[in-house]
């Protein structure tokens, strides 16, 4: 019989990779991490805020924030990965994949409706 006066032993940990240094701040990222983000680019503010990608938010400023775009293309997924505690690297690629295709979506989206709309008012 255990004691019920002792912490629970977490399995989370045994499971980790030790490889794994999301999170953590570090300049070294495992392989498949590093790579042009089309979620940060198209959907900068908004990515970054659903990646803890502060920095991002500067996206919002006038004159300054096509740049900042643009950084978050280049360096998003590395931001994101410092930024957040993932599983793995395959958790990290299928959460940015999915931001990659919503952007494309919207953007693509975007685009049609507005040249729809340019060709209602011509």
């Amino acid at each position: 019989m255990s004691n019920v006066y002792e912490t629970p032993k977490s399995e989370l940990g045994s499971n980790e990779d030790p490889d794994n240094n999301s999170g953590m701040n570090q300049d070294t990222f495992p392989p498949g991490v590093k790579g042009w983000c089309w979620g940060g680019f198209l959907l900068n503010w908004i990515w970054a805020i659903g990646n803890k990608t502060w920095i991002g938010l500067l996206t919002l400023l006038p004159y300054i924030g096509f740049v900042f775009a643009i950084y978050l293309g280049v360096k998003g997924r590395e931001l994101a990965w410092k930024n957040n505690r993932w599983e793995s690297v395959e958790h990290f690629n299928r959460v940015q994949k999915k931001w990659t295709m919503w952007s494309l979506i919207i953007s693509s989206a975007g685009i049609i409706a507005a040249v729809f709309v340019m060709l209602i008012t011509s």
